[in-house]
């Protein structure tokens, strides 16, 4: 890597052979000569420009407006809809406040060390995914062909949730709500409610039954819901607008998209704070559970949400951070994002409890209040004696407390016939101990919970309108993770890319928008991304670490950073984050393998759900989707290392630096699979087929295949990966 330190000025009279590594190693700032030399190539209507730090020249790679819009975009990428629906059930699942404390372990173990990785990675080398793993060892350029696939799968999948927001957004903008009340059906003789939402509840019944008009299998498509395929339309005309033009677009929408949900969820906590029971909700949610925490479940649920939660492995950290400064301290940027996004799910966990504290007090009041009118009938019918209850007791205006200690009378003096008697006993506990996470969460527990606020509209179109934003916040970075590498790399325009990929993503999508779409959206969500992601970070660690060097890592750190990172980092990379993640791949492939594949079906005739076993296509379908996102990994491995596509053009290995000239020498690498640089600036070169051969070896020039320092030279890389930054030219 350039190095800003001077050496002695060599003799530009004297012929030197070495790799572009070691010759920009050895670069004299104030050489004139040096600074104003070029590549001289045969096309030269578009002149290739080197950008170097300091110089003069502009890079022509688009860059953030600020700071403040860079931090939201991967604030924004991060923090999603799993910190509003995934960590709260997790906190509350796993040894409620204990579970914290796995969780803060494995953010500073794997955590902030690994976003830490690919900010850096992304900075330095200023290309995407694809660019930046090509760069470091071009035979693991599957991974970021890896990493595309990945982003495109969660993309198919995850603006379908946006698309659910929307809904909701657009059907809240009514006096009462309508999942207020369930239905009413009329017929010849009289009028009753709709049986399936009696059975259920009227939230449950308009997400099923009005919202997703859902089958009862997966294998009954029941064809397309035309409500939620306009609103899927919708969300990527909104994703498509705000892409297009690539970060100068985005990154301004990015004020609005990042910091709105903010406001709601401070505004819902204040809101919920003040709501009958919420005190309660946020005690139990708070209770540890210190025996839950020892369980090794507990650690692998707690790592496997730091690893999704921060965005690892889907390539929108690397794009993001790849239109940075080179000496933008990025260390800090990890640090300052990681804890956002933990602060972040603390926030929502509290949000959440708060107000499913008040929905069960509500749930809880309804259920002494029937109680008791049963308790009234069983003593008129001469079922129980009216000795057993205390002479304090009202039941006109009967509190909690007082029924639980009824009740408790009743279950020790009728103790053998109690169970005839179907009386219930209302805990808040037992409510709150029902945990829901995901679309259960939000589109049933939060839309009940808030038919109860005064101003319930105004409540609900604040909430959808925060999952929209929260779902485009990390729908721009996933796209990013898709867009950036693939016009690094294969140098076509961001505009006709970006509708291209929407549009296809769009037509895809259509599967998730059928009567059956929501059990795809399950199998996307449990097959798609949790094991092809742990790969690649994994693949990801052993290529910085191992290929490229951990020292000569720790070196760049220094040189862009200003200052040596702790070594801390260095133990983190090298030794302990490749261990915790091998073994949270080991137990997902386990708990995956104990697991039996299927998915939850809504039965009509029951009102519930109902556990399916997928069907031998939908598990061709699930054993797919993991394969198709890993294989470019060992296809691409496999070609570059038996040469099995042929461009016809050798390795830059060497260059002849002479009076002030660099003189172009083609060198042929035995058994790589390489291009030669084009006539064209590096942001321009098409890949991976070049034109003419424009480097000529000089006699006796030694045939390499490493660079001196052990790596594959830079000039190597050059040639094999063409869309690498002009300032490392």
């Amino acid at each position: 890597m350039p190095k800003n330190s001077k050496v002695v000025k060599r003799e530009l009279d004297d012929e030197v052979i070495e790799s572009v590594k070691d010759l920009l190693s050895n670069e004299d700032s104030s050489d004139d000569a040096f600074k104003k030399s070029e590549l001289m190539v045969d096309d030269q209507e578009e002149k290739d420009v080197d950008v170097e730090e300091g110089s003069d020249v502009e890079d022509e790679r688009p860059a953030w407006n600020s700071k403040l819009q860079y931090i939201l975009a991967q604030v924004g990428f991060s923090v999603g809809l799993g910190n509003v629906w995934r960590f709260p059930y997790l906190c509350q699942k796993n040894g409620g406040g204990a579970y914290l404390v796995p969780y803060l372990i494995l953010l500073l173990i794997i955590g902030i060390p690994l976003f830490f990785l690919e900010l850096a990675v992304g900075q330095r080398i200023r290309r995407g995914s694809i660019g930046v793993w090509n760069y470091i060892s071009p035979k693991l350029g599957g991974i970021g062909f890896a990493s595309c696939v990945v982003c495109f799968f969660v993309a198919l999948y995850y603006n379908v949730i946006i698309g659910w927001s929307l809904f909701y957004f657009s059907q809240s903008f009514q006096h009462p709500l309508p999942w207020d009340q369930c239905p009413l059906v009329k017929n010849a003789s009289h009028t009753f409610v709709e049986p399936e939402c009696e059975k259920s509840s009227a939230t449950t019944y308009y997400w099923y039954r009005e919202a997703l008009n859902i089958s009862s299998s997966l294998s009954e498509s029941g064809g397309l819901n035309w409500k939620m395929t306009i609103c899927l339309l919708a969300a990527w005309v909104m994703v498509c607008l705000a892409m297009i033009k690539g970060i100068q677009s985005s990154g301004k929408i990015m004020y609005f998209s990042s910091l709105f949900p903010y406001v709601v969820l401070l505004c819902f906590l204040i809101r919920g704070l003040l709501l009958n029971g919420s005190v309660d909700g946020i005690r139990h949610m708070f209770t540890p559970k210190l025996e839950i925490m020892l369980e090794p479940k507990v650690w692998r649920e707690a790592a496997t949400q730091v690893f999704f939660a921060l965005g690892l492995g889907f390539g929108g950290v690397i794009a993001f951070s790849s239109y940075n400064k080179r000496d933008n301290n990025c260390h800090f940027d990890a640090v300052l994002v990681s804890f956002i996004n933990f602060f972040t799910s603390v926030l929502a966990t509290l949000v959440v409890f708060a107000v499913l504290g008040f929905k069960a007090n509500i749930i809880n009041e309804k259920c002494v209040t029937q109680n008791s009118e049963k308790i009234l009938k069983l003593l008129k019918m001469g079922n129980l004696s009216q000795d057993m209850i205390p002479h304090h007791i009202n039941f006109s205006s009967i509190t909690a407390e007082d029924y639980n200690l009824v009740y408790d009378i009743i279950q020790k003096v009728k103790e053998e016939q109690f169970d005839s008697l179907g009386l219930k006993s209302c805990q808040i506990e037992d409510e709150l101990d029902k945990a829901v996470q995901g679309t259960g969460l939000a589109f049933i527990a939060f839309t009940e919970a808030m038919t109860h606020f005064p101003a319930s509209p105004f409540w609900s179109v604040m909430f959808f309108l925060m999952l929209v934003n929260l779902g485009l916040g990390s729908m721009f970075g996933t796209i990013e993770g898709i867009i950036t590498p693939i016009v690094d790399t294969f140098k076509v325009r961001k505009e006709i890319l970006t509708v291209i990929c929407c549009l296809v993503a769009f037509f895809i999508g259509l599967i998730f928008v059928q009567r059956s779409g929501n059990y795809f959206v399950t199998m996307f969500d449990d097959y798609s991304a949790t094991l092809p992601l742990l790969i690649v970070v994994i693949l990801e660690n052993i290529a910085v670490i191992r290929i490229y060097g951990i020292d000569k890592f720790m070196e760049d750190l220094k040189d862009m950073l200003g200052f040596s990172p702790s070594q801390y980092y260095y133990y983190m990379w090298k030794y302990v984050s490749p261990f915790v993640l091998l073994c949270l791949l080991v137990a997902s492939i386990v708990q995956m393998g104990l697991s039996p594949p299927g998915y939850n079906a809504w039965i009509e005739d029951t009102a519930m759900e109902e556990f399916h076993s997928y069907p031998t296509w939908g598990m061709i379908v699930c054993i797919s989707l993991m394969v198709f996102a890993i294989l470019p990994v060992p296809i691409v491995f496999v070609v570059r290392r038996c040469n099995l596509i042929d461009d016809s053009s050798g390795s830059l290995a060497s260059v002849s630096y002479k009076r002030g000239r660099i003189i172009k020498e083609p060198v042929n690498l035995e058994g790589d699979n390489t291009s030669l640089i084009h006539g064209k600036s590096p942001s321009e070169v098409p890949s991976p087929n070049f034109g003419k051969n424009i480097y000529r070896k000089q006699t006796g020039s030694p045939t390499l295949d490493t660079a001196p320092n052990g790596r594959y030279g830079i000039g190597y890389l050059m040639a094999d990966m063409p869309d690498m930054p002009e300032s490392d030219l």
